[in-house]
């Protein structure tokens, strides 16, 4: 049994489409983030840094108990747990790798701080604005990708899409309006949305 302990961020949503598309069997421990939850001596314990989301797998490689933080590496923990969403085929991990690493060091730092600017008391709109334009440069380098493939990384879904599918969720929850004019980023995204662990993932 794995324990998660999260949040509705895109982390906490990532972490919690990894278990559910990989299968695993787990207890779900809600962190709230406003009462700081994250920041208890219980919850540092487990992550020093005090941030989510955090799994604790009691039966993890050899019996032993693995306590994990970081959501792409958590993606990753579960994939290969189970065998499953990570191409192996030495041809197809350049993509895999490429696309995995474009949603965890592009896409969720640029949406986080864009949240953490439009969110603060005075936000200054100059810098706002840039950093919005880099995230629609991004995402139509994306909506270019998926017109000549179906998924992020190829021809079958991987955990990639998982990293990225939490992000772009997030952003059409929240800002919609920085994710216009990307026909096959929206193909892609219904697609992804239509799985459901996909939609049992993001009921926090």
């Amino acid at each position: 049994m794995i324990d998660l302990y999260a949040a509705g961020t895109s982390n906490g949503i990532r972490a919690r489409m990894a278990l559910e598309e990989c299968g695993l069997a787990y207890t779900f421990h809600p962190v709230d983030l406003a009462k700081g939850e994250h920041k208890t001596a219980a919850y540092l314990a487990l992550n020093p840094n005090g941030q989510i989301p955090v799994i604790v797998d009691h039966d993890g490689p050899g019996g032993k108990e693995v306590v994990l933080s970081q959501s792409m590496a958590i993606l990753v923990y579960c994939a290969e747990k189970v065998g499953k969403y990570i191409p192996m085929d030495p041809a197809d991990r350049p993509a895999f790798s490429q696309a995995l690493m474009s949603a965890a060091t592009d896409m969720a730092p640029m949406l986080g701080t864009i949240f953490g600017i439009i969110r603060s008391k005075d936000p200054h709109r100059p810098t706002a604005e840039m950093f919005e334009n880099r995230w629609r440069d991004y995402l139509k380098v994306w909506d270019s990708t998926f017109a000549g493939r179906r998924y992020a990384a190829g021809k079958e879904v991987t955990i990639a899409d998982f990293a990225l599918y939490a992000v772009v969720a997030r952003a059409k929850g929240v800002v919609p309006h920085l994710c216009e004019g990307v026909p096959n980023v929206d193909r892609w995204a219904a697609e992804m949305a239509a799985r459901p662990a996909m939609q049992r993932a993001l009921k926090f």
